[in-house]
């Protein structure tokens, strides 16, 4: 398919996508940005449209992806503005801890559990507590995916019952 005649089929099929986008994201100017960034993916991946599918369900699918990807990474910054003179920048997942004497026990103890942890566990789970994803930590240690996650599962599962006992 040319290039010319993907354009036009997208075109003939992309008015359905903005009332889509408004019942996504219940916002007008959000709705407009979601389906620009729908059309602008779909044009930069056109090469991987399927000849003969159901263009419509494509798009969906991309605009319907690119909505959860943008709210998951919102819900993980989780941050607001404190419109104070200093605008500061305020995390709202901190914890208020009582007792700092407790809480330092509590981490000393999971230290303490993570420590104990055999090697095999210990050094994937301690990677990707630091961050790294899956596919980095089997790059890293040379072993197959499957086996990272799978240690990662364990160590958390050793961890968990652990810490249960205190």
């Amino acid at each position: 398919m040319s290039t010319q005649e993907f354009n036009q089929m997208l075109l003939h099929n992309t008015e359905f996508l903005k009332p889509f986008a408004i019942t996504l994201t219940r916002d007008n100017e959000a709705a407009k940005d979601l389906y620009q960034e729908t059309l602008f993916r779909a044009l930069a991946n056109k090469d991987k449209y399927n000849v003969g599918t159901n263009i419509k369900a494509w798009l969906y699918t991309i605009m319907r992806n690119i909505f959860i990807n943008n709210y998951r990474r919102k819900a993980k910054q989780a941050t607001i503005f404190d419109s104070t003179p200093n605008e500061f920048l305020l995390s709202v997942n901190k914890g208020v801890v009582a007792n700092d004497a407790v809480a330092t026990l509590n981490l000393k103890e999971v230290k303490q559990a993570i420590h104990d942890l055999p090697d095999i566990f210990k050094h994937p789970f301690l990677l990707y507590f630091d961050g790294y994803k899956y596919h980095e930590i089997a790059e890293m240690l040379q072993e197959p995916l499957g086996t990272i996650k799978s240690r990662i599962h364990f160590a958390r599962k050793l961890l968990k019952s652990h810490i249960q006992r205190f």
